[in-house]
């Protein structure tokens, strides 16, 4: 009885412990100009969006800069982006007619209105890589995988297997973009398929569990299958693993390396696309 007693006083101590006052005091940094979008291989509008850092506990939305001076070339033929509201939005964007070619390689110029930490010149480049043809899709359900399920998107192409390649996975419910950040998207490699014939090997999977994003008969599933280059490969996986460190209170194991000049970060990035889509039966 004794030690019962004991170890029910070891337990309150152990919980009153759980409950103490953190206070944290997280330092001021420099801002630095964020740079995220990129251009494809299909015809439309491609969008780049300019942000600055800002602090930890800054309760308003991201700030953006405005009135940017924002080109693309390709070493021979230079397309201006225009802001799509004047002074307010911060997203930059080619003209509706833009169109990528595969193995060009881009280079984005930034000229900005105001200086970040000093600086009003940017630059990024980035090859637009080749992607697997897609032949087809195929969604099936996994009933005994988790508490609700899994939902599958397959695909079916013959991989180029002329050199290594990497892919980004987006997919799309009923014409609606169901990967909208970069926590969402899927990412890989041909390691295991290099030069073979892709023969319905999991793309995405979706967790019937959630009803934001789960399928159901009748639903319209649209895959879209990129061709990416190793660095931005690599920095959608740090960003990703960034975002699952334990113990709680550590960062991420590295900076996530961007390749934006100048101090900036985020990254500009070029891809070729490849479509395919389907019906849930």
């Amino acid at each position: 009885m004794k030690q019962f007693t004991l170890y029910i006083i070891f337990l309150s101590l152990i919980a009153g412990a759980c409950t103490e006052r953190i206070d944290l005091t997280l330092d001021e940094t420099y801002t630095r100009l964020v740079v995220d979008g990129g251009i494809s291989n299909d015809t439309t509008s491609c969008q780049i969006s300019l942000t600055k850092t800002a602090n930890y506990f800054y309760n308003e939305p991201t700030p953006r800069v405005v009135n940017a001076m924002v080109n693309l070339t390709d070493g021979n033929i230079h397309y201006p982006l225009h802001e799509t509201e004047p002074g307010k939005s911060g997203l930059y964007e080619t003209d509706s007619t833009f169109s990528g070619r595969i193995g060009e390689t881009y280079t984005l110029s930034i000229e900005l209105d105001q200086p970040i930490d000093n600086r009003t010149t940017y630059t990024s480049t980035c090859r637009m890589m080749k992607v697997a043809r897609l032949d087809s899709i195929q969604v099936t359900f996994q009933p005994d995988w988790g508490p609700e399920g899994f939902w599958e998107i397959k695909l079916f192409a013959q991989e180029p297997g002329d050199e290594v390649n990497y892919y980004m996975f987006h997919y799309f419910r009923n014409d609606t973009l169901m990967t909208d950040s970069i926590w969402k998207v899927a990412i890989s490699d041909d390691k295991y398929f290099n030069g073979n014939y892709i023969n319905g090997i999991t793309a995405v999977y979706v967790n019937n569990e959630n009803p934001w994003e789960t399928l159901h008969p009748g639903d319209k599933v649209t895959l879209q299958m990129s061709g990416i280059t190793r660095e931005y490969y690599d920095f959608i996986y740090q960003v990703q693993l960034s975002g699952f460190n334990i113990p709680f209170f550590t960062g991420p194991p590295a900076n996530v390396q961007g390749n934006i000049s100048n101090g900036g970060i985020g990254f500009f990035t070029a891809f070729s696309n490849s479509w395919g889509s389907t019906r849930v039966k």
